[in-house]
């Protein structure tokens, strides 16, 4: 079932990042040969117009084949032949898209929800007496924090939606001082020493010690929180590429496409209904739909960002570069995309059957 979910959602991301290059490359007038989901050998294949289109027999992957696109070419509908400012939306289109599937997956998710949660303080733990007086056992309030305070970074790292609290609190001490930066009656406020602790809880000693605000659902809440929660995955995944170039990610850290079917597997398996299944699976398609946006736009070549590149280079020079020296850059960075691959993919195995022996 995990494997059959896999090639759903992967085909699904696929095709719709590939569409956005074929809906743009065909509004912007530029001729499209062929529209292929899947690669390999061909299973079904229609000539409509100019461009064919394909269903092909392994589902992991898809293009759209712009005329002239690696090569120069003397038809005026060649890619190369285009404006520079259609081929660069063409090329951002990809990437656009699945932000678009993101973004409309986590709107069904935060649908599902019974309210909209934010990150709007509604209340912290403590009890009133018989005369309505407030005895607060949060630290956070004694420590600076308020009611309606709408909270922004907690030691420099941004809260975009509620989740961000797993994040940020997940290895936090008790009695720990944290900066913490708030928007109070329309103002930004930077709060120093607070410290997160609900005194009242001796056995567990838990640091998260106030209450979210949760809004009832109607298109305008909906829609903010599926921005905030398309920010904080975005962010999340920004970070981990960071990690990842700048050498603090380890290598046991990388995943690639064993690794995304298993952790869909464990998701379908570790889900207690129907309903919590089609969550879990949301937030997985909107996770590796965004990441594979993210990670299209870099600079890297053989992908959009490094094409991308190459027509910002072209806008400085005011001269494109010779295609077969651009070919050839693009030919090394798909090697070197490859290896990444074959090398995320052998990590995989490794700890598939190292969580085997071990589970």
């Amino acid at each position: 079932m995990g494997i059959i979910l896999a090639i759903i959602i992967f085909g699904l991301i696929v095709t719709v990042h590939e569409f956005g290059h074929f809906i743009c490359a065909k509004l912007s007038g530029i001729k499209v040969i062929e529209f292929s989901v899947g690669m390999g050998p061909k299973l079904l294949q229609k000539q409509k117009g100019e461009t064919k289109y394909s269903l092909r027999a392994l589902p992991i992957g898809g293009y759209c084949a712009m005329e002239g696109e690696d090569s120069t070419n003397n038809d005026p509908r060649s890619f190369r032949n285009a404006k520079l400012w259609k081929r660069m939306i063409v090329l951002v289109a990809g990437a656009g898209m699945n932000f678009v599937l993101g973004f409309v997956a986590l709107t069904i998710f935060i649908c599902t929800l019974a309210k909209v949660p934010s990150t709007v303080i509604s209340g912290f733990s403590g009890y009133r007496d018989d005369e309505g007086n407030p005895t607060y056992y949060a630290r956070s309030y004694e420590t600076g924090l308020r009611h309606d305070d709408k909270l922004i970074s907690i030691d420099g790292a941004r809260i975009y939606s509620a989740w961000d609290f797993n994040i940020v609190f997940e290895n936090m001490s008790v009695n720990e001082s944290h900066t913490v930066v708030v928007k109070r009656d329309g103002q930004r406020l930077k709060l120093e020493n607070v410290v997160f602790h609900d005194t009242s809880d001796t056995e567990n000693e838990q640091v998260i010690d106030f209450g979210i605000r949760y809004y009832k659902k109607n298109p305008l809440t909906v829609m903010r929180g599926s921005g905030q929660l398309f920010m904080t995955m975005s962010h999340v995944i920004t970070s981990s590429l960071k990690q990842l170039i700048s050498g603090q990610a380890k290598k046991e850290d990388v995943s690639g496409p064993v690794g995304v079917v298993s952790a869909i597997n464990e998701s379908a398996k570790e889900s207690k209904s129907i309903m919590d299944a089609i969550c879990n699976l949301l937030w997985m398609t909107s996770l590796i739909t965004i990441n594979v946006g993210i990670f299209n736009l870099l600079p890297i070549p053989g992908l959009d960002g490094g094409r991308l590149l190459f027509c910002l280079i072209e806008l400085i020079r005011r001269k494109p570069v010779k295609p077969e020296h651009e070919g050839y850059v693009h030919l090394a960075g798909m090697v070197l995309l490859f290896g990444i691959m074959i090398f995320a993919t052998y990590n995989d195995i490794v700890k598939l059957f190292t969580g085997g022996f071990h589970g």
